[in-house]
This record gives C-alpha cells, sequence and structure tokens, in this order.
C-alpha cells in the first residue's frame, strides 16, 4: 500500500519510460506476492490396454481430489500452493511402468499415486525409492512391494497374504470345500495370489487337485478346464483380473463345470463381470474379495459427485481420491512439499479419508486393511462378509 501510494506521488517527476518499468515491476512484485507455488504429483495407472477402464476411474478419482483441494486452497508451511497432475500410463507393463517412473523422477514431482498393478509397482518403487519419492499405490497387493524396504513405499489397501486368508477361509469353511483347483495370469499379481491361497488352504487339509498358469492376454481356456473338469472340484480359483475371468467363466459353463469361481480384487470390480458377461453371469457363481471401506452418506455424497463430474465409477477413484489427500496431508503436517522432510509425516499419517481411516504400519502397509467378499446377483454387487 506504501509502496504504491509514494510511487503515484512521484511519478510525474519520473521519465514515462521508467515510469512504466517502475509500474511493471510493483504489478510483479503484487502477484507475486499473491502467487500460488505448484505441488507436482505424478498419477501413473494403465489407461490404455485391458485394464484401461481400472486406470481411467483411478485418474479420474486423483483429478477430482486435485479439484477439490486446489478449490479449498492448500497452505503449507504458511505459504500458498496449487497442485498440478501429471499423469502417465504404463498399460500395466513393467516395462512402461520404469520408464513413466524416471519421466515423473526427471519432472521433479513432490509424490506419486500409483502404480495399480503388482507387476508395475514393484519395478518402479525401486526408482521413486532412490529418488527419494513417496510412491502411495491404491491398489498394488503383492506383499513383495512393502518388503523390498524401500522406505518411500505405501499402500492403502489389503496385500495378497491378508486376501487370500480372508478367501481361504471363506473357502474352507463357509463353502466347506474339499476339492480345489488353482489357475493364475502369469503376472506378479495374479501368481503372488493364487500360491498365497493355495498355501492357506492346503494348511486347512483342503486337496488342490490342479494347478494351471496361462498369462493375462489369453481367451482360450479348454484345454485347461478339460483337464480341471476330470477331478470335479469344488472351486476353482482364479489369480487375475476381470478381463481374463469373464472367458474363463463362459467356457466353464460351455463345458458343465458347475463349480465356484473365486479370486482376488481383480475380478470384483462392481462392473467388470457384469459389463462383460450380461446375463451370462451366473448369479451366486463367482466369489471375491475386495477392498472394504465404509458405507454411509457421505460416501454417497462423494459417488454422486464424482458421478455428475465424470460418470460411473469402478471401484478405484475412491483410493485414488484418498491417495492424493494423504499425500497432502503429510505435507501440511511437515509443513513442507519436498520429499525428504514429509516423508516422515507420511509413514505416521492418521487420516479420515472416504474409504475410512488410513494409517501404515512399519512396513508401508494399512493398518486394519478391510477386507469384503464378495458375490454378484442379478448383476449387482452382494456382500457376503467383511474381515480385517
Amino acid at each position: 500500500m506504501r509502496l504504491t501510494l509514494n510511487f503515484t506521488k512521484r511519478r510525474q517527476n519520473l521519465p514515462a519510460q521508467l515510469v512504466a518499468a517502475i509500474a511493471f515491476a510493483l504489478l510483479a512484485h503484487q502477484a507475486a506476492q499473491g502467487a500460488e507455488l505448484p505441488i507436482k504429483l505424478g498419477l501413473v495407472a494403465p489407461l490404455t490396454g485391458p485394464s484401461g477402464v481400472s486406470g481411467k476411474d483411478a485418474e479420474n478419482g486423483a483429478r477430482m481430489a486435485v479439484e477439490d483441494l486446489n478449490a479449498a486452497g492448500i497452505l503449507i508451511g504458511g505459504k500458498k500452493y496449487h497442485i498440478e497432475l501429471l499423469v502417465q500410463d504404463d498399460a500395466a507393463d513393467p516395462r512402461q511402468a520404469t520408464s513413466a517412473a524416471q519421466l515423473l523422477v526427471d519432472a521433479n514431482v513432490n509424490g506419486v499415486v500409483g502404480h495399480l498393478t503388482s507387476g508395475t509397482s514393484i519395478p518402479a518403487s525401486k526408482i521413486y525409492f532412490q529418488a527419494g519419492i513417496p510412491q502411495l499405490t491404491p491398489f498394488t497387493t503383492n506383499p513383495q512391494y512393502t518388503k523390498q524396504g524401500y522406505s518411500s513405499a505405501f499402500r492403502m489397501c489389503p496385500n495378497d497374504d491378508q486376501l487370500s486368508d480372508a478367501l481361504g477361509q471363506y473357502a474352507t469353511h463357509e463353502l466347506a470345500a474339499k476339492k480345489i483347483a488353482v489357475i493364475d495370469d502369469a503376472t506378479a499379481y495374479g501368481q503372488g495370489l493364487a500360491n498365497q491361497f493355495s498355501k492357506k488352504v492346503k494348511s486347512a487339509g483342503t486337496i488342490i487337485t490342479a494347478r494351471e498358469q496361462t498369462n493375462d492376454k489369453a481367451t482360450d481356456f479348454h484345454a485347461i478346464l478339460t483337464k480341471i473338469k476330470r477331478d470335479n472340484p469344488d472351486v476353482i480359483f482364479f489369480g487375475g483380473m476381470g478381463t481374463t475371468a469373464a472367458p474363463l467363466l463362459l467356457q466353464m459353463k460351455s463345458l458343465g463345470i458347475h463349480a465356484k469361481l473365486m479370486g482376488g480384487d481383480g475380478i470384483c470390480g462392481p462392473s467388470s463381470l457384469p459389463d462383460l458377461l450380461g446375463k451370462n453371469l451366473i448369479d451366486g457363481q463367482v466369489i471375491c474379495a475386495d477392498l472394504g471401506g465404509p458405507d454411509s452418506k457421505a460416501v454417497e455424497a462423494w459417488a454422486a459427485k464424482f458421478a455428475k463430474r465424470f460418470g460411473p465409477q469402478y471401484g478405484n477413484s475412491k483410493y485414488s481420491y484418498d491417495a492424493v489427500y494423504v499425500l497432502i496431508e503429510a505435507m501440511k503436517k511437515a509443513g513442507s512439499v519436498e520429499p525428504k522432510i514429509y516423508l516422515p509425516a507420511l509413514a505416521a499419517i492418521k487420516f479420515q479419508g472416504i474409504t475410512g481411516p488410513i494409517e501404515f504400519d512399519k512396513h508401508g502397509d494399512m493398518v486394519n486393511a478391510p477386507i469384503m467378499l464378495y458375490t454378484f446377483i442379478g448383476g449387482k454387487h452382494v456382500l457376503l462378509s467383511m474381515a480385517h
């Protein structure tokens, strides 16, 4: 104010060019006083390929969080900030994932939300760790992700050990399955989940009648299923994604296999199998474990807002939304956006998100991560049980 007044009083005694230069400098100074500093957050997900729907859902959740936070205003260490979201597509491919990670490191991002699949998060985590950049994955479940000892790696979901325990418990107790065939898609996620599930049910005395492997792009399972059918299993467990589980289910039906199909969160998205199979999705045949979370009016209001902005959500968006908030909350608590400064605050975070309470153990895993078991009836998710 005083600078402006003094300049106004004296400008009649100054040359016109100097007046213009001072005025420009004054405006620049005033703009700088109210300027917002950037926080660069990376978002990496499979935006193309078979998992593209899940990836886009995750991107939309992160984008909505950025919009909400920027609209509310972000104050960290007494300075105003705004978030810039740098989005990378890893196509669920490990090589593309490491390239995407390096691009974000080169861009000096302050934190990363992603990746989604275990096969991409695990190799990318080393790059982020070496750069000292916190990585918060919404969906990576392979235990190896946090067992590497990288202090920068955190997850917001149950790991395969926890998912397998819940699924194995249900298979052996609720379904009383005596014979189970196990198939995986040879990815870090699918194979890890299938291996853990196999250990769980074996320890309960259940017989594994077959242990088969395919790949995440396969569509023909007749040879595998013909072999499996001979032993008449009560359950077929599939470690993989819904896009692969859909043709598997169709071919189970065509071969007259009436076993339950069990799997993890990869086949449990509320719209994946119903959208892919329609009326061919048999009521109660599929049993899957998915990420848990609160069911409240606040969540309903959030979902309605999301639907208005982006359309239907497929279960991933809530977690990427919360992941952005968790990173920013850690920065606020530390009073800094610098990764090495706010990383300890992230490790100690206690945050109530849309998905529920978020807190990490010493390894970067979620404390008391909720797990829900579902089936599909009439194309809709139906809750069977909940565990921690």
